[in-house]
């Protein structure tokens, strides 16, 4: 979104920081934007010759797909109706369609795994400790973070592993219940104990 006006650009500047708008303002001053779209209102009187408030939805090509003439406020564009007209844009792109991207390739793509925390050197790589058995203590559908606590015997049972769902094999986003038991690798993290490849293990396994 830009918003255009022949206002100077150090009162442009005011103006979107008292909106508080994060999109771009631009200055048209010497009126040669207006002149060029010839959408100046020529009706003689004592508001002579204002630019009408236009607002224009354009293609990928910088193409005008629709325009709306909002002067006197009748014809300015409700939220609704640019939704239906970007909508409309994107449609008549070549990969809009989910279709386009259900392919070989696209599914053999790989989320990279995350780990817990980070590391300034990246010469260092987390020691493997081995597999282990757990039980995913809880996981969290906005974050795709979760807990795993151990539940095999001998040193260690009930240590918390945290995960990310990219340690979860599969495509795409993952996701896993609390109370699901689990095999996985153990990774010591300089941050803390990192489960990676978490396996679901039928209830009878654990």
């Amino acid at each position: 979104m830009v918003a255009i006006s022949v206002e100077d650009w150090k009162l442009q500047a005011a103006f979107r920081a008292g909106l508080n708008a994060n999109f771009t303002f631009l200055s048209d001053s010497k009126r040669d934007l207006i002149k060029s779209l010839n959408i100046l209102d020529e009706t003689e009187g004592e508001y002579a010759y204002p630019a009408r408030p236009y607002t224009f939805v354009l293609s990928p090509d910088l193409k005008v797909f629709r325009a709306y003439d909002g002067w006197f406020f009748v014809g300015r564009p409700t939220l609704d109706d640019l939704r239906r007209d970007l909508r409309q844009v994107f449609e008549n792109l070549s990969n809009y369609r989910y279709s386009t991207y259900k392919t070989l390739e696209v599914a053999g793509l790989r989320i990279p795994q995350q780990t817990w925390g980070d590391t300034s050197d990246p010469a260092w790589v987390p020691p493997q400790l081995g597999p282990r058995r757990g039980l995913v203590r809880k996981f969290d559908l906005q974050t795709g973070n979760g807990l795993i606590i151990a539940t095999d015997e001998g040193e260690g049972i009930g240590e918390f592993f945290f995960f990310n769902f990219t340690s979860i094999p599969g495509e795409g986003y993952r996701t896993i219940e609390p109370g699901t038991l689990v095999a996985f690798e153990c990774v010591k993290h300089k941050s803390g104990l990192v489960a990676r490849n978490v396996q679901r293990l039928p209830p009878e396994s654990g």
